[in-house]
């Protein structure tokens, strides 16, 4: 009976940092605020991650690489800060032209951290 329990307990310690990140995005100002911080690349060559911004939020859901914007933090799952320099980011990104073009390029920490949170 321990061995369950303690599962349980690891899970809901480790929780917070399942889902850290997902499809709605608010870009904010700071830092310290963001969830991630973000380079955006010249070249897909360049990127851990391509990235299509869709025009609804629905869209967003099931994937690290389709992102939808919020106007409001509070209706963010991900908060992410622009960096200029590669070396100061979390991920490096490439926006795309088509949707059929976004997805990992690269490993990352944040792979399958995108996503939409359920519920």
């Amino acid at each position: 009976m321990k061995a369950p329990k303690l599962f349980v307990w690891s899970l809901l310690a480790f929780w917070p940092c399942i889902g850290v990140l997902a499809g709605t995005i608010f870009e904010v100002k700071y830092e310290s605020q963001a969830d991630a911080k973000v380079a955006v690349v010249q070249y897909e060559s360049q990127a851990d991650l391509c990235v299509y911004v869709v025009n609804y939020e629905s869209q967003a859901r099931d994937s690290d690489a389709l992102w939808y914007y919020v106007n409001y933090e509070s209706q963010a799952d991900a908060k992410i800060v622009f960096v200029q320099y590669e070396s100061q980011a979390d991920i490096k990104v490439y926006f795309v032209k088509y949707e059929s073009q976004a997805g990992w390029k690269k490993s990352n920490p944040f792979r399958g951290r995108l996503r939409h949170k359920a519920g």
